[in-house]
């Protein structure tokens, strides 16, 4: 069985976890980080030396960074419609994926510690004003796409891109600020909440 380190209320987490889920795969859960046992501790070091969660072990083989994780479980269940085998195809969803864990994530993280997780170390009104204005135009970009593609982040079909992409648009719509009125978000969010991964590690999975 797959074992999966992290603590469940990660965002980085909550993208394997939702995977497993649309595979069908079982998986057991050890607790690592947010509060639990801490990744600085030298028994996680050995799974991941960069002290980072999520940690998938499957079968003696260990693998870190999350997007990483979601693409090798659906290429090992040889799920083309997740993640497309033909390099082009794949390149549409692996584009967005990329985009999310770099220029996606670095727009929320200063306004959700704020507001959200009431970090006290996360409180000048500036820099929450400017992470939110980043975070509101980033979404605005997956709005104007998906007028464009359809249904979904690629197209009229449901991918890898989007569990990513869907988590970060949950915690977008989390942030306790006037939000500008995005409808193919809205339709977006609605589309990934008939999904059961979505709703038990996105929508009520944590933010």
């Amino acid at each position: 069985m797959l074992k999966v380190h992290g603590y469940a209320g990660s965002i980085n987490m909550r993208k394997v976890l939702w995977t497993c889920m649309e595979l069908g795969l079982p998986f057991e859960r050890i607790d690592w980080g947010g509060g639990t046992r801490p990744v600085t501790d030298p028994e996680f070091q050995k799974l991941n030396p960069v002290g980072m969660i999520p940690v998938l072990e499957d079968a003696g083989q260990l693998f870190w960074e999350s997007n990483s994780i979601v693409r090798y479980l659906a290429g090992r269940e040889g799920r083309d419609d997740l993640l497309p085998a033909d390099p082009a195809k794949r390149a549409q969803v692996e584009k967005w994926m990329d985009w999310q864990v770099s220029d996606f994530n670095n727009t929320w993280r200063y306004v959700f510690q704020a507001t959200v997780r009431r970090n006290p170390n996360f409180q000048d009104e500036k820099q929450i004003a400017a992470s939110w204005s980043a975070f509101c135009s980033a979404a605005q970009v997956i709005d104007r796409e998906l007028a464009r593609t359809g249904a979904y982040i690629t197209g009229p079909a449901f991918t890898c891109a989007d569990i990513v992409i869907g988590l970060s648009v949950h915690r977008w719509k989390s942030i306790p600020l006037e939000h500008p009125h995005l409808r193919e978000i809205g339709r977006y969010y609605d589309r990934l909440c008939e999904r059961e991964g979505f709703r038990v590690y996105g929508r009520d999975g944590g933010l």
